[in-house]
């Protein structure tokens, strides 16, 4: 599997997993004292999967070409009409071109967090750094949108309330949420015919019927009387309930329907593309519909300083037909009404197209004055693009937003109160976005 990088050489693979290693023999049920799964409450019914293009996509090379600048600025692609009257998007993305008027592109966020570090952060919590970070900083000042899906939705049959496939960037943790709050992370690729998540089945040594015989054991023990400091409390009992929550999710019917991929006709599969990427995406979908609310799709790779063309000449034709496919999907299954699907990286790239030194292969480098997001579903109305930047795309300069107004979109769509205040674990106030105010075109 490719491990991508950013230009500080950084993996993705750095960043904190947890996994469901080992729970008979304790390992699992260590992880989840630390973490813990969210309380089982009755969720609501809208969901949302997030497509992050790590690296910072070009907003040129998807949807915001500007056909009529300087070759320079332009570059090597040309612009194809959508079905959106007047609308043009980079000829590497023919196929949302093709369904345009079932989504929505915002082509006016900027912010002024340049660096991958403090650029990650700002999008996915819509909280700027408040302090001077680098570029490669694994930055956590606030907790991000999926964790605090997790902390106010909850966990529904046995399913953690907040994945990230098949890595979780950078800022995706729950800072004062709480361990219990971070992704469950699937690393494994569900392209392999093997695919299975890791120790989410009982191992096939032990049969179910032995499982339960040790877990009946195990009550009986527990029900003698141990003696323990009671003002500390028992801390068998809180062991045992990160052990009850790691039973719940390995005997969980639903978090084993949603994991077997070979469930899903040929066809489906086909169309989402036999490739990595396009398994993932049907994966998440597969959550989504047993009821996960937030789902993170990691795609690295998207940080252009060289080889930009030659990249997008594939890469961004794959996100091109995996997001369309995604969209049609939920669409033709009556999901796409309560399931929120959002496409966007920390930043755009710059206008001037540039050649690093060593390098014989042009690109373009990092840009927070214009970022294009795809925002598709939920109640989101079709067919329009919100926004515009100037005719040489260095500025979003109609209609302008900031990522808090769109973080507070998708937590207004989720049923999350975007003004409420969270506490800290010292007990101190925290404004959950700081600028409440949803993008009411997309509302």
């Amino acid at each position: 599997m490719t491990i991508h990088q950013n230009c500080e050489g950084l993996r993705r693979r750095d960043c904190l997993k947890l996994g469901l290693g080992g729970l008979l023999g304790g390992g699992f049920v260590n992880s989840l004292r630390a973490r813990g799964l969210a309380d089982d409450v009755t969720p609501r019914k809208t969901s949302c999967i997030l497509v992050w293009l790590d690296g910072g996509p070009s907003h040129f090379e998807t949807f915001d070409p500007k056909p009529n600048a300087p070759a320079e600025i332009r570059g090597e692609f040309n612009a194809i009409q959508t079905k959106i009257p007047g609308v043009l998007f980079s000829e590497n993305m023919t196929k949302l071109a093709k369904i345009s008027d079932k989504l929505t592109i915002v082509r006016s966020v900027k912010h002024d967090q340049n660096n991958h570090g403090a650029g990650n952060h700002y999008m996915t919590t819509g909280a700027p750094t408040r302090i001077p970070v680098s570029c490669g900083a694994f930055v956590s000042f606030h907790p991000s949108m999926g964790s605090v899906v997790s902390f106010e939705r909850g966990a529904r049959d046995g399913l953690p309330p907040y994945f990230s496939i098949p890595d979780m960037s950078r800022s995706g943790g729950p800072n004062f949420l709480g361990a219990r709050h971070a992704p469950f992370v699937v690393s494994d690729d569900p392209n392999q015919e093997s695919f299975m998540v890791r120790d989410v089945t009982i191992p096939k040594d032990l049969d179910d019927g032995r499982a339960i015989n040790r877990r009946k054991m195990r009550s009986r023990l527990d029900q003698f009387v141990r003696f323990h400091d009671r003002a500390a409390g028992d801390p068998v009992m809180g062991a045992d309930e990160n052990y009850q929550q790691a039973v719940a999710l390995m005997t969980s019917a639903a978090a084993q329907r949603a994991f077997e991929m070979h469930r899903e006709p040929g066809q489906i599969r086909d169309a989402y593309g036999r490739n990595t990427f396009g398994q993932q995406a049907l994966l998440a979908r597969r959550l989504v519909e047993a009821g996960v609310p937030f789902v993170t799709l990691y795609n690295g790779g998207w940080d252009h300083h060289s080889n930009i063309f030659p990249a997008f000449r594939t890469q961004g034709q794959k996100l091109d037909s995996v997001v369309a496919t995604l969209i049609d999907d939920l669409d033709q299954r009556g999901m796409l009404d309560t399931t929120l699907v959002i496409v966007m990286g920390e930043f755009g790239r710059t206008p001037a197209i540039t050649t690093l030194p060593g390098s014989n292969t042009p690109g373009r480098d990092h840009w927070s004055s214009a970022i294009s997001v795809l925002v598709a579903g939920c109640g989101t109305p079709r067919g329009q693009v919100i926004g515009a930047t100037d005719p040489r795309g260095y500025s979003a300069v109609e209609k302008v937003y900031a990522p808090e107004n769109l973080v507070s979109t998708v937590y207004t769509k989720l049923g999350i109160d975007p003004d409420k205040i969270l506490y800290t674990a010292a007990g101190r106030p925290t404004h959950l976005v700081s600028d409440p105010r949803p993008i009411v075109e997309l509302m």
